[in-house]
């Protein structure tokens, strides 16, 4: 036996065994951000033989409070900066600098014995979701928002849809980029979670079944909801469009940066937050963030190019004006595809 086990292996109910089930195991995280950053290296360090990560997303600077497992890795793809600190560990780690989709879900899932979901939007916690129940395989999920968090698990019979039948109205929940995020919280969400998953390789303990575990970061409190398998549930007989499931608008009817560079005749309207303008803004735009949208404080005789941190709350935005008359439209990638695209020296955050 490997010595670095040693204080697990001496665990009432652990020795050989459970370690050895470990380092047979071949797992899946769904994201290697915040909650990723604590749950990838758990694992590894507790000796889980095979970690997949899969995320398409690289490393920046605003990450870094929360995502420790990324330093000194700022520009690089997530799921290689990860699997580097994995292997570190002693793990086996893939990267997949890949989107998680109706695609290629089921097939991921089939190779691996577990699946822990820390992605950070609602489309892909539902197809993890369904992908677990379609595959039978166990799903660890966590979410984090602001000061607040919850776990719980996916498997026999009961999953993350029978407290969420409905997804939230797109917005209606702030991104970390809106409304910011503790750290102390993600890790201990992320820490749930591992544990959960060692856990359910080992069969030491009992896993949480049937329960969510919610923690509020102001109080330090916990809290323990049990909940069971909803009478009213469609049964999952297949993976469908989760951006369209969850009221996502399509992508196109967008513009594309290069199309706006330049252009005196329109205008740039910022939905972001005052804060997230501070840091940084496109010359000669207008700051209205979402909440405070008004279309009768705009220049109707020219058209208006909204614009957020990723395109999504500009869509919205977009919508609302076309609504009142406005000639509007969506800045496609919002200014992160502009700094990408245009401008590198821009701040991306």
């Amino acid at each position: 036996m490997d010595v670095r086990y040693a204080r697990q292996v001496a665990l009432p109910g652990w020795g050989a065994g459970a370690q050895s089930r470990l380092a047979a195991a071949r797992v899946l995280v769904i994201g290697a951000g915040g909650l990723g950053s604590t749950v990838i290296p758990a694992l590894a360090g507790a000796g889980v033989g095979r970690i997949t990560i899969v995320d398409d997303d690289r490393v920046e600077p605003s990450n870094l409070h929360r995502q420790t497992i990324h330093a000194g890795a700022v520009g690089e793809p997530k799921a290689e900066s990860a699997a580097r600190v994995a292997r570190e560990l002693g793990a086996h780690a893939v990267a997949l600098r890949d989107r998680l989709t109706s695609g290629n879900a089921l097939a991921v899932f089939a190779e691996h014995d577990l699946v822990l979901d820390g992605s950070d939007n609602f489309p892909t916690r539902y197809l993890a979701n369904d992908a677990a129940e379609l595959t039978g395989i166990p799903l660890v999920w966590g979410a984090v928002s602001q000061y607040g968090g919850q776990a719980g698990i996916t498997w026999d019979g009961v999953g993350y849809r029978d407290l969420f039948p409905v997804p939230p109205p797109p917005g209606s929940v702030p991104s970390c980029a809106v409304g910011g995020v503790m750290p102390t919280t993600v890790a201990v969400i992320g820490s749930i979670m591992a544990g959960e998953a060692l856990k359910l390789l080992t069969g030491v303990g009992q896993p949480l079944l049937r329960r969510v575990t919610t923690y509020d970061a102001l109080t330090g409190a916990f809290r323990e909801l049990p909940y069971g398998r909803d009478p009213e549930a469609q049964p999952i007989t297949e993976l469908v469009d989760y951006d369209l499931f969850c009221g996502i608008a399509p992508l196109g009817d967008e513009i594309e940066p290069a199309e706006v560079a330049g252009r005196e005749d329109v205008l740039l309207l910022d939905v972001r937050e005052p804060w997230e303008a501070e840091l940084v803004s496109l010359p000669g735009s207008m700051l209205m963030p979402l909440g405070s949208l008004d279309p009768h404080l705009l220049d109707a005789t020219r058209p208006v190019v909204v614009y957020c941190h990723h395109g999504i709350r500009s869509r919205q935005a977009r919508d609302v004006l076309r609504a009142a008359g406005v000639d509007a439209t969506s800045l496609r990638g919002g200014i992160d595809a502009w700094a990408a695209e245009l401008d590198p020296g821009m701040t991306r955050y």
